[in-house]
């Protein structure tokens, strides 16, 4: 179980770029007994959000997020290798996020926890042009693309990203799930956008995708749904998280 003050002991020394005293915090909990995926979902996963709201808020300095990103993902890279490795669930996942440092932090968590959680994962990361993303999609076949964090100047682009997927309709059995970025502050953005699943956490996120198989093959994606919508036919509901379970 995570102490109370462990995240405030995290935060501090990090807005400082303190390295050392970081570790520090995260090794005190590692030979406490909580396991690294908890660590990630429990310490790293809320204080990267907690950074981000802060440079929102102007409460923290562009240098201050980026000494924060830079230490988190050292973190992360440490901590990858002791994570569980549950057996193969024959499931593939795509991650491409929005270019930001903490947007591509947390694809990161996400490309690692799935891994870990027995998914066969790609991460593409930020940087890559829709076209490119189709390709790699028609390549690889993933059940899922999962598509994490976006700021408003970059929603167009995601939604084309959405709307090009559906229209093609040439993986009609791929699921398309949003996280984080303006997704998570922008409530009922994914349905606007069409995306067919959402998740605010990694526990959602692992959740909501696995929870996918309970979708008979009839009721996924087909082609054209706006259309349908203006016929007036109706469509399924796009597929939220179950209540969270603490790894």
């Amino acid at each position: 179980m995570i102490k109370e003050d462990t995240l405030g002991r995290y935060l501090e020394p990090l807005l400082r770029g303190d390295r050392t005293a970081c570790r520090g915090v995260i090794e005190e909990a590692l030979q406490s007994g909580i396991p690294a995926n908890s660590v990630y979902v429990h310490i790293v996963w809320p204080i990267m959000v907690e950074i981000e709201r802060l440079l929102r808020a102007a409460k923290i300095t562009p240098t201050q997020e980026h000494l924060a990103t830079r230490i988190n993902r050292t973190i992360v890279d440490q901590l990858q290798n002791k994570l569980p490795r549950r057996p193969t669930k024959n499931k593939r996942l795509v991650v491409c996020c929005a270019p930001a440092e903490l947007q591509e932090l947390g694809a990161q968590m996400l490309t690692d926890l799935f891994e870990s959680d027995g998914w066969e994962v790609r991460f593409l990361g930020s940087g890559l042009s829709n076209d490119d993303i189709l390709a790699f999609i028609n390549q690889y076949a993933p059940d899922v693309l999962l598509i994490y964090g976006t700021a408003p100047k970059q929603a167009p682009n995601v939604r084309r990203l959405i709307d090009t997927i559906k229209t093609i309709n040439a993986w009609p059995d791929m699921r398309i799930m949003v996280s984080g970025g303006l997704f998570n502050r922008a409530e009922g953005l994914w349905e606007e956008m069409e995306a067919d699943l959402y998740a605010a956490t990694p526990i959602e996120a692992l959740q909501v995708a696995s929870n996918q198989d309970q979708i008979p093959r009839y009721e996924r994606r087909t082609i054209n749904r706006r259309r349908k919508r203006r016929l007036g036919i109706p469509n399924r509901q796009p597929q939220r998280a179950a209540a969270p379970v603490a790894p």
